[in-house]
């Protein structure tokens, strides 16, 4: 027994840590737009992110009873046998989560822990322990479905924003109000992401202590000490920032001006607050990172790099395997060696993050570098003084074209005919519109960048 109160106290802290880095791996959801806009100070942001994810996590429980409840069949475990698969799960995920960390890359922490915790079932002890219709409804279709659509809310919110804004095109500081906006929704994306992501470790550390017989599975709710500790946690760990990926969200994917920032953060607090409600584990950094994406294409003249996102979406598609397959070795050494293994994987995971962060001291990042510049909303839109045509306007300047031509053509036709009479002199240029000012100028939809 002395043995089960030693692992379930090594798993809680272990979970507590996991849930410290889930903190500063995601701070990057919420404040990453409005720092790049200038709308908050970064220190001043990491500070309103922390106390929003405190609040947030006392808001529900309905994740962390998918956590405790649903992805992993407790009941067809061995309850003991399963402490040391619980710890070795963690392990998985917390080195991803500082691996990508390092990297800069917005990856899932929560497909991390689930990744950990799948792969050291499946190794520690039956594949028909793991609930995989619950993986896949409430882990895997919420991953492929929420990003996608965030974007398409984040791609339409921006759409709307500058047209609603269109009368402050070409002027100075036309849409800087948004910064002001982007105040409002970013604290709404950091109250969200307390609200789905504490609730992680919260279900986490619930199923522990089920495991260990200290709480009834009757009762899928997390006692209140293991919510403050969960939400305490987390906001230390946001506060901490994670100024490496904040760097990757504010400014890597694309441009990010006030209005797009505004539209971003509504689009991403609107995903997670609804998934929240429903029990979805969802990935708060994916639907951040399809909304930053999402509000770029809206913006017409903006630039996504297009590699970047390409290394963010590997960064997905490995995020699973990956955990699953470190929690996998790690559960292997506590069947080979037993409690020793348990030993083996304390210390190796300890050599790794101590590995992994003086190898983050090289280059280092915090809040006076991870934003070279601020972004600067200078005009609304940026019109070009000689706009390439539009596609309306080349249907216009084809149809004119095709009409001269067939006057001319007529005219000929008149002139060559027998007895026919001399065609009249031609109307002066400035009679006539000219085939690229005439009907093109009065169209009036000329062709912008902006900005």
């Amino acid at each position: 027994m002395e043995t089960a109160a030693l692992i379930v106290v090594l798993v809680i802290a272990l979970a507590l840590f996991f849930d410290f880095t889930n903190g500063f791996h995601d701070t990057a959801n919420a404040m990453a737009t409005p720092i790049a806009t200038g709308a908050l100070k970064p220190k001043v942001a990491v500070l309103l992110a922390a106390s929003l994810n405190l609040v947030g996590a006392f808001l529900s429980t309905e994740v962390s009873k998918t956590i405790s409840h649903g992805i992993i069949r407790e009941d067809q475990i061995e309850p003991l046998a399963f402490l040391p698969i619980i710890f070795a799960g963690l392990i998985g995920a917390i080195t991803w989560n500082m691996l990508t960390w390092l990297l800069g890359l917005p990856s899932s922490s929560s497909h991390a822990l689930f990744g950990g915790l799948i792969g050291a079932t499946l190794v520690g002890a039956t594949a028909s322990a793991i609930d995989f219709g619950m993986v896949l409804s409430k882990v895997v279709l919420p991953a492929l479905i929420a990003p996608f659509t965030a974007g398409v809310i984040a791609f339409l919110a921006t759409r709307l924003a500058y047209a609603m804004t269109r009368r402050y095109d070409n002027k100075p500081d036309g849409r800087d109000g948004f910064r002001w906006g982007q105040i409002f929704t970013s604290s709404l994306v950091a109250l969200a992401h307390g609200t789905n992501d504490a609730q992680k470790t919260m279900g986490v550390i619930t199923l522990a202590l089920i495991m260990a017989g200290w709480q009834s599975g009757a009762h899928a709710d997390p006692q209140l000490w293991v919510i403050l500790a969960c939400a305490l946690t987390i906001a230390l760990g946001t506060y901490m920032g994670g100024w490496r990926i904040i760097r990757t969200l504010g400014k890597g994917l694309t441009d990010v001006k006030p209005a797009q920032g505004f539209s971003a953060e509504t689009s991403t607090a609107a995903t997670i607050l609804a998934s929240s409600a429903l029990g979805f584990a969802l990935s708060t950094t994916q639907v951040a990172s399809g909304s930053v994406i999402g509000s770029g294409l809206g913006r017409r003249g903006s630039k996504v790099r297009w590699r970047t996102v390409g290394r963010i979406a590997v960064g997905w598609v490995l995020t699973l395997p990956a955990s699953a397959a470190v929690g996998a070795f790690a559960a292997l050494l506590v069947v080979w060696f037993g409690g020793a293994g348990i030993v083996i994987d304390a210390v190796l995971a300890v050599a790794i993050i101590v590995g992994l962060f003086l190898r983050s001291r090289r280059t280092h990042v915090d809040s006076s570098n991870a934003m070279s510049e601020v972004a600067d909303s200078g005009l609304a839109v940026k019109v070009k003084r000689n706009p390439p045509p539009t596609r309306r306007q080349r249907a216009i300047l084809r149809a004119e074209r095709a009409q001269q031509k067939a006057d001319r053509s007529k005219e000929r036709a008149k002139s060559t005919a027998p007895g026919g009479k001399k065609p009249a002199a031609a109307k002066p240029p400035s009679e006539k519109p000219s085939p690229g000012t005439s009907t093109v100028e009065k169209a009036g939809a000329e062709k912008t960048g902006e900005r």
